[in-house]
């Protein structure tokens, strides 16, 4: 293959890779699938064009044989292959990368690696809902629902939209003309401890050090003047002093 077409092809695959690891966990898959339709068919068209593409078709017909051997082998062992992966999946979880917010209608996860807020819709017309999978008009009815029945939902809700879509999406928001939720002072609500750690990304029991660096590393991520959210900001400042007493 010409150099030039595997820097270009090399270019396209790096940049597709940060597209998907920008994409919410829930949406990554596809992703993956869209990356490597593109991916795929630029291949194609570049066999096409130089004339080597009945080589392709020579060796696809030569490996053929061999695949339909080692399909049956592979298909035995994606179980577990799919155990192996849920395993890891669990564990990431469980080492402190994930920090999770909660309100009466509302669970967010912000992913600490990635920066990706995703989340899911606990009660309401939208309940079991994932928030990725949710349309424009639909994130305006969910937010008409939770300033009607709960403001920590709504403030919640309004953190995740900001983080996704910017301001754009207050030009749709039919209150937004009328009321300028960022001058408010923002709802923490109560709080126990086990919340404030969910909320740090951190095990029970962590020691102080512990908790000043996961504060740290997620105010880096989300304080206003970095482009996050006043909201989320109150709840993590709150998550510290109350884990350490103040």
């Amino acid at each position: 293959m010409h150099p030039l077409g595997l820097v270009l092809l090399g270019t396209i695959a790096i940049a597709g890779m940060f597209w998907i690891s920008s994409q919410p966990p829930k949406q990554r898959r596809s992703a993956v699938i869209k990356l490597a339709t593109v991916m795929v068919t630029l291949f194609l068209i570049y066999m096409a064009i130089t004339g080597r593409l009945h080589w392709l078709g020579a060796l696809i017909a030569a490996v053929l044989p061999f695949m339909r051997r080692i399909l049956p082998l592979v298909l035995r062992f994606l179980p577990f292959l799919g155990q192996i992966y849920k395993q890891k999946k669990s564990s990431q979880q469980s080492d402190g990368n994930r920090s999770e917010v909660s309100t009466a209608l509302i669970r967010m996860t912000l992913d600490h690696d990635s920066g990706v807020m995703y989340g899911t819709v606990l009660a309401g017309p939208f309940e079991g809902r994932e928030l990725g999978d949710l349309g424009e008009q639909e994130f305006i009815q969910l937010l008409s629902y939770c300033r009607q029945q709960d403001a920590e939902s709504a403030r919640l809700l309004e953190a995740y939209l900001d983080k996704r879509f910017g301001d754009s999406w207050r030009k749709d928001d039919p209150a937004g003309q009328h009321q300028d939720y960022s001058q408010q002072p923002p709802v923490t609500g109560s709080m126990n401890r086990e919340e404030a750690y969910q909320i740090l990304g951190l095990d029970s029991g962590a020691d102080e050090d512990a908790i000043i660096e996961a504060h740290r590393r997620l105010m880096q991520r989300l304080h206003p003047d970095r482009g996050g959210s006043d909201y989320l900001a109150a709840k993590i400042n709150q998550a510290k002093d109350l884990l350490l007493n103040r």
